[in-house]
């Protein structure tokens, strides 16, 4: 059993020493310029205006996350074509697949309606 393990050990030796070398060395060679606009906040490439505690629209995140949602949308879309054209319980999976679209469009339909698709 050690025979096996050996290996493994030896080579999680080598990554820590690395590790450790490449951190030290940069500790020793690398030079620190620290400048005003290191040290400064980065938004966007603008200087920031406002604290950080100010109130904001959440509709960026709303939008965010349906472009999430509908993007694993398309990314189970593809199988199930592929799974379909093979042939393999078709009926099967195409009800399944009628499932999960209605409730993408119901989830749509809801999201349209609240307004969380429109920018003021």
């Amino acid at each position: 059993m050690t025979d096996s393990l050996l290996p493994v050990v030896l080579m999680l030796m080598v990554a820590v020493a690395t590790a450790t070398a490449i951190l030290v060395l940069t500790h020793i060679v690398g030079r620190v310029r620290r400048s005003r606009t290191d040290l400064s906040p980065y938004e966007c490439g603008m200087a920031p205006f406002e604290s950080a505690r100010h109130r904001f629209s959440v509709k960026f995140y709303l939008v965010a996350m349906l472009f999430i949602l509908f993007d694993v949308e398309a990314a189970f879309l593809y199988p199930w074509a592929l799974t379909l054209r093979n042939g393999g319980k078709a009926a099967f999976v195409f009800g399944e697949m009628g499932v999960f679209m209605g409730v993408l469009v119901l989830g749509y339909i809801y999201v349209w309606r609240r307004g969380a698709l429109e920018w003021d």
